[in-house]
């Protein structure tokens, strides 16, 4: 059986998670914080990130956007994807909105725990990406029901896991009234099983990190 090494938090993680759910594929869950030495991430990942998908081989598939493509193409039943093209284009530039979007969120949340010292221009900095990527976001998916044609798909995981992080992390951050369309996809997506079962929780770091 496949195992996933997965934080509570992470949107990252989420969207394996997610997609392994959706694609009706076995896994073993196992949660980590990986910026504790107790972590096991560094033996699977030389980046020493999670997730880590561990194959039935021993072996290790690392970095969400790469373990949603080995999904795809070793588990072809459920696509995530569309079959065209510009389908597929479409979903992928959503996935690197919202990584590009998560990845703000965290350098905000590690800077913020420099406290005195943390540097405002940065935490600026960040904010604009989140601010931007989110009317981008909204302004792609406009009134439709899905992110990409009529289903389901990559899109609406990468988005519904962001806004979910989003929720979590930085209630301050007003997006609902803003983005009605958003706030709708953002519930009628958690009422899915597989996002029901992975709601993001926020962790414990025990290690100085910063």
């Amino acid at each position: 059986m496949l195992k996933l090494i997965s934080a509570a938090p992470s949107p990252y993680a989420r969207k394996v998670r997610i997609a392994l759910a959706e694609k009706g594929i076995p896994f073993e869950l196992l949660t980590e914080v990986p910026w504790d030495s107790t972590t096991s991430s560094p033996k699977h990942n030389p980046l020493e990130k999670l997730p880590v998908l561990l194959l039935e081989d021993g072996s290790s598939v690392y970095e969400s956007s790469f373990i949603l493509q080995y999904l795809e193409l070793k588990y072809p039943q459920h696509p995530l994807l569309p079959p065209d093209v510009d389908g597929i284009l479409a979903a992928r530039k959503f996935e690197v909105l919202c990584d590009g979007l998560c990845d703000a969120m965290v350098l905000t949340f590690f800077e913020r725990l420099r406290k005195d010292a943390a540097s405002p221009e940065w935490v600026a900095r960040q904010r604009r990406k989140i601010d931007g990527g989110l009317k981008e976001i909204a302004r792609l998916a406009g009134q439709r029901t899905w992110m990409v044609g009529n289903s389901f798909g990559l899109g609406d995981i990468a988005t519904g896991t962001v806004l979910g992080y989003m929720s979590l992390r930085f209630p301050e951050i007003e997006w609902r009234g803003p983005y009605p369309n958003l706030a709708a996809l953002s519930d009628r997506l958690e009422q899915r099983a597989s996002f029901r079962a992975s709601v993001p929780v926020a962790q414990t770091i025990a290690d100085k990190i910063v």
